[in-house]
């Protein structure tokens, strides 16, 4: 491809909206161009890069046997209705009415549409098992899209889903495509993890994250540095690991803490560290049920634990005025002992143990002091509901301790059950006849994300430093003086032998200054740059250099595209 027949409208200064770098790059390289708020139109560089990383997700979504097809964007209400999500789903489920007065949406998702496709073909267990997947445009009504291509409104993702006859077979082919997500993460030349997550909207029993790692990701993921351990901060669990050290029960106090409402102002009033004292919390449910719970000091509560353990849609902190009525007293001073009201306390497992604590005296201005378990108060349970920190114990081996890191999910496999096929009744007959409920799994990869977050993690000062595997192109050619033929010749020369080669090669042909070619060359960054020149032909060379190093190589030119083709041969055959 000649640069100069080709469209690639680089941009110098950064964009004042761009808040994140692969949203800026991706903009300055000329990949991207917004049309309105969370949506985009994929220019020509674009474009390849993302039809590069669809073709690695098609080949290994076919290698792991699933089958291709694509449904409609536009999809019934009558589905999701069926279904219970019509409403459960939110305002980001973009609804509409058709002339007829029809209510329909634009698939965020296709979980209903897939499930009602195979309740209608599908009539026995030797039909399964099957896996159909699709790579197409979604569209979910973001409150604040941005961040481009990372959090928009209309994106490309792809969605397979995954029908067997029993739980354990549903098992094997959600582990057939946790290992597929492996190779198409790996294959790209992303540093990523596989986390266990939360299922959140989607449902079902359990699920694990494909976290690209980044200074910049939204998410929080830990990770064992001894053993394969690793979770989304909302899904770590935390591990209770009690002091063995015993110490005398001192006697109960209440102490004046003057406008004293936070942890640290009490432990700090008091000259003491926050891990002994407890923070106590009150929650509420959209159905106006009551929760208090308890937890160390120094750690922060995780709502979805929580949420999840009493088994709630939704959760959100109390009113002061429900605050007042169950504990009598206001923000700041409240604790598990003298209620006004009954109400569940559920207290986190680091509190097992703890001895002579901080805990609010449910007045204004007071804390108790030396406060123990049993004695003064009693949790109805104890339970693990606290956001891990650095440091912890691992959940799952003896020796290791918890890392953080930040982490953009790109992909999502969950473990569904029977949550859709039972809800529309997608069933079948087993071998004896007997009419049995479809076991489902479903796995998302979001296409455009995955591209951005290859920039997030693989870039510069200067621009973008692609893996090879999802390049624009593999290679520059880069002529530094258009108007010496011989320089022209030879430049054009090495780019028709590199392309009929199989190299995918960008010709930079235009008649611009060096550093302007440079420049360009490394914002959009293509892995490879071949640089011809009038100096180097006088010596029978071409420089390469490499975009993700810096390293240079003085080549004969008569070496140079058979050493070119070895080097893009070597890093695609390293991704399969």
């Amino acid at each position: 491809m000649f640069y100069s027949r080709y469209f690639i409208p680089t941009v110098k200064e950064i964009p004042s909206d761009a808040e994140v770098i692969s949203h800026q790059l991706m903009l300055r390289s000329g990949m991207i161009r917004k049309l309105a708020a969370g949506i985009y139109n994929y220019l020509p560089m674009g474009l390849r890069s993302i039809r590069k990383f669809e073709a690695i997700v098609r080949e290994e979504m076919n290698r792991a046997g699933a089958i291709e097809m694509l449904m409609p964007s536009v999809q019934p209400a009558e589905l999701w209705q069926e279904s219970g999500r019509w409403q459960f789903y939110g305002k980001e489920l973009l609804r509409f009415k058709d002339r007829k007065d029809n209510d329909f949406c634009m698939g965020p998702t296709h979980e209903e549409v897939i499930t009602d496709m195979v309740r209608r073909e599908i009539k026995s267990y030797r039909q399964m098992p099957l896996n159909f997947y699709q790579i197409q445009t979604k569209f979910r009504d973001e409150i604040r899209p941005r961040f481009g291509l990372m959090r928009g409104r209309e994106f490309i993702m792809k969605d397979a889903y995954s029908f067997d006859v029993d739980s354990s077979a549903a098992d094997s082919s959600y582990e057939k495509m946790y290992q597929a997500y492996h190779r198409i993460f790996e294959r790209c030349g992303l540093n990523f993890r596989a986390v266990e997550a939360d299922t959140g909207s989607i449902g079902g029993s359990s699920s694990h994250e494909f976290m690209v790692l980044a200074d910049s990701g939204e998410d929080a993921i830990v990770s064992c540095n001894t053993c394969r351990y690793a979770a989304n901060v909302e899904k770590a669990e935390a591990r209770n690991v009690q002091s063995a050290a015993k110490a005398e029960q001192l006697p109960l106090q209440k102490t004046a803490t003057p406008e004293m409402k936070t942890i640290t102002d009490v432990a700090n009033f008091l000259r003491m560290s926050a891990d002994k004292t407890i923070k106590t919390l009150v929650y509420s449910s959209s159905a106006g049920e009551h929760v208090m719970a308890l937890l160390r000091g120094d750690h922060d509560l995780n709502e979805i634990k929580l949420k999840n353990h009493l088994s709630w849609d939704e959760i959100e902190m109390a009113t002061e005025t429900d605050i007042q009525k169950i504990t009598g007293s206001p923000v700041g001073f409240l604790g598990p002992v003298g209620l006004k009201q009954k109400v569940t306390v559920i207290a986190d497992l680091a509190v097992q143990g703890m001895i002579n604590v901080v805990i609010g005296a449910n007045e204004k201005d007071m804390h108790f002091t030396n406060a123990n378990l049993e004695r003064d108060f009693a949790p109805d349970r104890f339970v693990d509901i606290r956001n891990v920190v650095t440091g912890d114990a691992c959940p799952r081996c003896d020796s290791g301790k918890l890392e953080m890191w930040r982490g953009i999910e790109v992909g999502h496999v969950f473990k569904l059950g029977t949550k859709y096929s039972k809800a529309l009744n997608a069933t079948y007959l087993d071998a004896d006849g007997k009419e049995q409920v479809i076991f489902m799994g479903c796995y998302g990869i979001g296409i455009g994300r995955t591209v951005a977050a290859a920039i997030e993690q693989n870039h510069d000062e200067n621009g973008i430093i692609f893996p090879l595997p999802i390049a624009p192109f593999h290679c520059a050619v880069v002529a530094l003086n258009t108007k010496d033929s011989g320089v022209m010749a030879a430049a054009e020369d090495m780019y028709k032998k590199l392309e009929s080669s199989g190299i995918e090669v960008l010709f930079d042909d235009r008649d611009e200054r060096p550093g302007v070619k440079f420049k360009d060359n490394d914002l959009i960054g293509i892995p490879l740059r071949i640089v011809v020149g009038s100096k180097g032909l006088a010596e029978g060379k071409v420089e390469v250099k490499i975009r993700a190093t810096g390293e240079v190589q003085l080549l004969p030119i008569e070496d140079a595209v058979e050493h070119i083709c070895k080097m893009v041969a070597t890093a695609l055959g390293s991704s399969k």
